[in-house]
C-alpha cells in the first residue's frame, strides 16, 4: 500500500516499520521500495543542479563555516569537500585564499559545472562511499548536506574512512540529520524529479563521529523551515 502526503513518501526499514517520518516538520506515514536510492539522489542533482544553486543561495550560503574553517588549518592547507555540488561556494571560497581543494560528487552535472566554475580545485565523479584516499591526505574534510543521502548502514563506514583521510589534529566539518528520517519527495524543489533522504537523529550521528575516531568539538542545530539539520565540528585525534 502507498500513500502520500505533500509529495513526500516515508520508506520503511529493515524491521519493515516506518523510519521516524519527518521532514521539516511535516509528518508521513508508510513505505515504498526503493531499489537504488543513490541513483534517485543523483539523477535529482543532474537535473537540478542549477535550480538548487538558486534555491540556496550558492553565493553567499555557509560563509561564516567556511571562513571559520579557514582559520583552523594552515594555509595552503588540503581540503576535501565531500558531495561538492557546483563547488560553489565551499571549493571556491576556500580554493580563492589559497588551499587545495579536492571535490567529489555522485552527479556528472554538478561535477561538470564545479570544474567550469573552480577550475583551481580538483573534481571527481564518484560515489562518496567508494572513494579512497590515501591515510593522512587531508588537513579538513568537509561534508554539508550530502550524508544525508547515503543509507544509514553506509555512514558509520564513510565516516570512518574520513578520519583516516584526516592528518592528526585535522578538522571534519559537516551537517547531519537532526531527526531520524528516510522518504522521498517525488516534486523535488517543484522541478518534476525525486530527490531521496536518509538521516539518523544528532545523538547518533554523534555517536557515529566518535566511533569512527573523531572527538566532537562543537555541535549546534540549524534551522530549516520547520525543522532542522546538526552541525558537527570534530577533529581527528
Amino acid at each position: 500500500m502507498r500513500r502520500e502526503a505533500g509529495g513526500f513518501i516515508v520508506l520503511l526499514g529493515r524491521s519493515g516499520k516506518p523510519f521516524a517520518a519527518s521532514h521539516n516538520g511535516r509528518l508521513m506515514s508508510t513505505g515504498v521500495d526503493i531499489e537504488d536510492p543513490k541513483e534517485l539522489v543523483r539523477r535529482g542533482y543532474d537535473a537540478l543542479s542549477l535550480r538548487y544553486d538558486q534555491a540556496y543561495g550558492a553565493e553567499t550560503k555557509y560563509q561564516p563555516w567556511i571562513s571559520e574553517l579557514s582559520g583552523r588549518i594552515p594555509a595552503g592547507g588540503t581540503v576535501l569537500d565531500l558531495g561538492c555540488g557546483s563547488g560553489v561556494p565551499v571549493a571556491r571560497t576556500l580554493a580563492t585564499v589559497g588551499h587545495r581543494v579536492t571535490g567529489v560528487d555522485i552527479s556528472e552535472v554538478q561535477i561538470r559545472r564545479a570544474r567550469e566554475l573552480v577550475p583551481q580545485a580538483e573534481f571527481i565523479r564518484a560515489d562518496a562511499t567508494a572513494v579512497d584516499f590515501g591515510p593522512a591526505s587531508f588537513d579538513a574534510v568537509v561534508s554539508f548536506y550530502a550524508l544525508i543521502h547515503i543509507p544509514l548502514e553506509e555512514q558509520l563506514p564513510l565516516l570512518q574512512k574520513v578520519a583516516g583521510w584526516l592528518r592528526p589534529g585535522g578538522w571534519f566539518l559537516g551537517t547531519t540529520g537532526h531527526r531520524a528520517w528516510t522518504g522521498v519527495d517525488e516534486d523535488w524543489l517543484a522541478g518534476g524529479t525525486a530527490m531521496w533522504w536518509s538521516h539518523a537523529d544528532a545523538a547518533t550521528n554523534r555517536t557515529w563521529i566518535t566511533q569512527a575516531g573523531l572527538m566532537v568539538e562543537q555541535e549546534e542545530f540549524v534551522p530549516e523551515g520547520e525543522g532542522g539539520h546538526a552541525l558537527f565540528w570534530a577533529r581527528r585525534r
